[in-house]
């Protein structure tokens, strides 16, 4: 037991000191206004403002816009692969891209969709004239979605493989059609890796900033980038430590509502 409790060591301090301490700073900052003053003014203005709300409801909106397409083309490409000879190998050719730097992806992604990428060279030789692509809703949530799609397929992935195929081949048996055994059988088995999914893509999608600024230009304003704002630029750190405790409050509301539920036996529903 003694020995169990050495190897925790390193993990609470760990804990304690990027995780615990961090958000403890945040909280702490959060109420001090710009001059340095203790007060609550900050949480008074960020409730009493239309611009902090109308930013919240974007936040929430593309991080559902974003978790839902990234959810609609994961799901089915896990199935797909967990179906496949080599389906490991596959897998990681798909993780491959999370190794590259965020922002060397970005900054492939405005040279693609610039007036002069090749997406606009594409549509002009095919006859459809050029368009404004980048500094759009669309750019910023193709971009954000392609990035955040491997952090979907995998635990989805996980899921899917960890099924017992007794219980597809005893679904077959009972009678039930390839759509009933889907329906029935395999979407609640892998419902923990689709929570697990949605909670690894929606939390991060909340607080976007650089693909925000990068690819969604002034047309799409979040949290994330008023953070960016009130730090980088107004020096309003009080305030932009504000925003961030609302988005820590929104995280662990996320991760209640899609947290393992068990029943009273211990068997998960």
């Amino acid at each position: 037991m003694q020995k169990k409790s050495f190897f925790m060591v390193p993990y609470l301090a760990w804990i304690a000191l990027f995780v615990v301490a961090p958000m403890a700073l945040i909280l702490y900052q959060s109420l001090f206004d710009i001059t340095g003053h203790f007060t609550f003014s900050n949480y008074t203005s960020y409730l009493e403002s239309t611009t902090y709300l109308k930013m919240t409801f974007n936040s929430i909106w593309y991080a559902f816009l974003i978790t839902f397409f990234t959810l609609l083309i994961s799901y089915p490409t896990a199935y797909l692969l967990n179906r496949l000879k080599n389906k490991r190998l596959w897998l990681l050719l798909i993780i491959l891209p999370t190794w590259i730097n965020l922002l060397l992806k970005t900054y492939a992604f405005i040279g693609l969709f610039s007036q002069n990428g090749s997406v606009n060279d594409f549509l002009r030789f095919v006859g459809a004239g050029s368009h404004q692509i980048l500094f759009t809703d669309f750019s910023f949530i193709f971009v954000a979605s392609y990035i955040e799609i491997p952090f979907m397929i995998l635990p989805i992935f996980n899921s899917l493989d960890e099924i017992n195929p007794s219980l597809i081949n005893a679904s077959r048996d009972l009678g039930a059609s390839a759509w009933q055994t889907f329906k029935r059988v395999i979407v609640p088995l892998t419902m923990p890796g689709v929570k697990s999914g949605f909670q690894a893509v929606f939390i991060p999608s909340l607080s976007l900033f650089m693909i925000t600024r990068l690819i969604g230009g002034n047309r799409v304003i979040t949290l994330g980038t008023a953070i960016e704002e009130h730090f980088l630029v107004t020096q309003n750190w009080g305030m932009g430590s504000t925003i961030g405790v609302i988005l820590i409050i929104a995280m662990f509301v996320v991760m209640f509502l899609t947290r393992e539920r068990k029943s009273k036996g211990g068997q998960s529903r």
